[in-house]
């Protein structure tokens, strides 16, 4: 990772840039239980790897106005190799047959464990579900062998992301700045995609 060693000050960005500013959170212990059970008519399901459209469709319906993009431009293989590996656990929640959200966990770096991937569609946001689904994710997480789970959240997330995830436990460590380009003027999002960011066209 590379540190910045920059004066303090305002830097301007190329134009079709973006800068993200992302804090890490991690909790170093097991928490006590605490209610873990899906609302009736909801439930978990693993990702299906041959379903990559299904997969990115649920990614684009929970991750678009949190500027999601990764896995939208990620080559098929690369995808279906990270959802199909044997130490990632991928899921979808699921309102009975429509999907409404997504978690995954990652334990390739053992015995820290990745909370990956957190999110709910809008029409779940504020129904409680977000805090079941994390009450989930974190027991099935210290149900392995690990020491450490972690996550991180950025200014493009949830403007509640920060604060839900101290509330459930984890603690911020590090804060970290990433660069991209807005991946709404190559197409890749449309152009109404996060609304808060602003969309600044290359002269």
């Amino acid at each position: 990772m590379q540190s910045l060693d920059l004066p303090v000050g305002y830097y301007e960005l190329p134009k079709g840039r973006l800068v993200n500013v992302v804090t890490c959170l991690e909790m170093t212990s097991k928490p006590q239980s605490k209610d873990a059970s899906l609302p009736a008519g909801y439930s978990l399901r693993p990702v299906d790897v041959n379903d990559l459209d299904g997969y990115r469709k649920i990614f684009r319906k929970v991750g678009e106005d949190l500027m999601w993009f990764s896995r939208l431009i990620m080559p098929d293989e690369k995808l279906a190799a990270i959802l199909g590996h044997a130490d990632v656990e991928s899921y979808t929640l699921y309102h009975g047959d429509t999907a409404v959200g997504i978690l995954e966990l990652d334990f390739k770096d053992m015995p820290n464990c990745e909370l990956a991937f957190f999110g709910l569609a809008k029409e779940a946001i504020g129904s409680g579900l977000g805090r079941v689904l994390m009450n989930i994710a974190i027991a099935m997480a210290w149900e392995k062998p690990i020491t450490r789970l972690w996550v991180h959240t950025c200014h493009f997330d949830h403007p509640n992301a920060l604060g839900f995830y101290k509330r459930s436990g984890f603690e911020p460590y590090s804060l970290m700045v990433e660069i991209h380009d807005d991946p709404r003027l190559a197409g890749k999002l449309p152009r109404h995609a996060s609304p808060h960011v602003a969309l600044i066209d290359p002269a």
